[in-house]
């Protein structure tokens, strides 16, 4: 398994997050403004794209987000794999804040890796999201 970062969109990434976001999850508004100049994590399995995820600067917080894993790679730990990526990026690149706005019944996942509720939940389209921060 292998991993590439490439800034703004690309195939790999629009066919994994419309899969994940749009086609299961029902998400319209999938793609945004960020999308093209973020950097962007995208997972390999021989050549597959099985997982991708987004980070960019804000001020001196960087955001983590839209993790998605096809439904065929589940349950491998996958999500904490790039996960790790892309927090290493990150603290290469200097960071100490990460923040990352995330769906409420997922959020379990990210408190496992060290990230804590802040404020109430609000709502991205239908879906309730929580605003979650780690320290690096």
């Amino acid at each position: 398994m292998e991993h590439k970062k490439f800034i703004g969109l690309n195939d790999d990434i629009i066919k994994i997050r419309t899969s994940v976001f749009v086609d299961e999850q029902g998400f319209k508004d999938e793609f945004d403004q960020i999308d093209k100049t973020c950097t962007h994590i995208v997972l390999y399995d021989n050549e597959m794209p099985i997982a991708t995820c987004r980070y960019f600067k804000e001020g001196e917080i960087y955001h983590i987000g839209r993790v998605a894993i096809i439904k065929e790679y589940r349950g491998k730990h996958l999500g904490n794999k790039i996960m790790q990526i892309a927090e290493t990026e990150i603290k290469n690149e200097g960071g100490k804040i990460i923040e990352v706005s995330a769906q409420v019944r997922v959020s379990e996942f990210y408190e496992k890796l060290g990230y804590n509720k802040i404020g109430d939940i609000y709502f991205d389209e239908y879906c309730e999201h929580i605003r979650m921060v780690k320290n690096l």
